[in-house]
């Protein structure tokens, strides 16, 4: 199971959302792998990502791109972050080319990765779907916070947060962008889509009006 798979939303929203990630499998092939997963960096950043990060090191909105590319690690797990089908469609071609031998996920709408899977020639070879929330789910924030905060699968983003942000974006004191920026900061896998929060912050702005 991966921390990708939980995000909430509309599918329309969800469809400008994917996160392309690889991991090697310790005891398998994770020996000499970091080599491999900066190979991955170098295909996968000129595809025109909205974020990404290392889960070992942190995010580059935090540390930057070199010290993440210097400090990839065997037990690395390298995520990057996209808004478009025909790019993930192109990052999936060049990694098929490459071959480079660790597992890569994709992460969004499942009929959307199964189209750019088929249109590259390539199988997935495991699906999985999130099972949704269950238990006391009357505590958890209304759409559309709750579609901000599950976009950091380790549930860092706070709905507080959200909300704060969302209001000084509302007086004029942030943009849109800089609000989603600010929210992207604390998703240390840097798997959080700041694109799509931009959306999303105005959602709650219209909300709660």
């Amino acid at each position: 199971m991966t921390h990708t798979l939980h995000r909430s939303g509309r599918p329309d929203s969800l469809r400008g959302d994917f996160v392309v990630f690889t991991m090697s499998a310790k005891q398998v092939n994770a020996q000499g792998s970091a080599e491999k997963m900066r190979r991955f960096i170098e295909i996968v950043e000129k595809h025109g990502p909205v974020n990404c990060g290392d889960m070992k090191t942190g995010n580059v909105l935090n540390i930057g791109r070199d010290e993440i590319f210097d400090n990839v690690r065997d037990t690395s797990i390298v995520h990057f972050v996209f808004t478009d089908l025909t790019q993930v469609t192109e990052v999936l071609q060049e990694l098929k080319e490459a071959d480079l031998g660790t597992s890569v996920v994709v992460s969004g709408l499942v009929d959307e990765i199964g189209r750019a899977c088929r249109e590259v020639g390539l199988e997935m070879h495991t699906l999985e779907f999130s099972g949704g929330i269950h238990g006391r789910i009357e505590r958890l924030p209304a759409q559309p916070v709750l579609a901000v905060t599950t976009m950091c699968g380790h549930g860092m983003v706070a709905r507080g947060l959200v909300r704060s942000l969302a209001a000084k974006v509302k007086r004029g004191k942030l943009s849109l962008s800089q609000a989603a920026l600010e929210l992207a900061r604390p998703c240390q896998c840097g798997v959080f889509n700041p694109r799509r929060a931009e959306e999303l912050i105005q959602e709650v702005i219209d909300s709660e009006a």
